[in-house]
């Protein structure tokens, strides 16, 4: 007997002034009920912007404001992954790694697909350094 999993479920989202964008995109995977998603699209605005830059282990705060011109990634229980690209009031970009503390300004709007029957997690890589996506089936198969 084969047993399928559940199809990815669309979720589209509107985040509101104040929102910690990172916090508030796992907030609502976590209520939906899954432990695993991925960023289909996000647009918006922040201020401040927190990223870390490609292999840099601290982060960088852009204080005013800037636009959110892409956002992807994976969602996990303290597990997310998330890149974003922004552009500052002069429209130099900048992109990297979504930090907690990216603070949307005015708006966020983003496209979740949850995924159900599935569960995200991290692990250390010998070689990467990092620590990288470990994918599980739901029910531990």
């Amino acid at each position: 007997m084969t047993s399928s999993l559940p199809e990815p479920r669309p979720l589209p989202l509107r985040l509101h002034p104040g929102d910690d964008l990172r916090r508030a995109l796992e907030a609502a995977v976590a209520a939906q009920g899954v432990r695993a998603a991925f960023v289909l699209s996000g647009i918006g605005s922040l201020r401040p912007a927190r990223l870390r830059l490609a292999g840099a282990e601290q982060t960088i705060e852009l204080a005013g404001d800037t636009e959110l011109l892409t956002l992807a990634g994976s969602i996990a229980p303290g597990a997310s992954h998330l890149h974003l690209s922004v552009a500052d009031d002069a429209g130099r970009v900048l992109g990297g790694h979504a930090a907690y503390g990216c603070t949307v300004r005015t708006t966020a709007e983003v496209l979740l697909a949850l995924l159900p029957g599935w569960a995200f997690a991290r692990a250390a890589d010998a070689r990467t350094g990092w620590a990288e996506l470990v994918v599980h089936r739901a029910d531990g198969r």
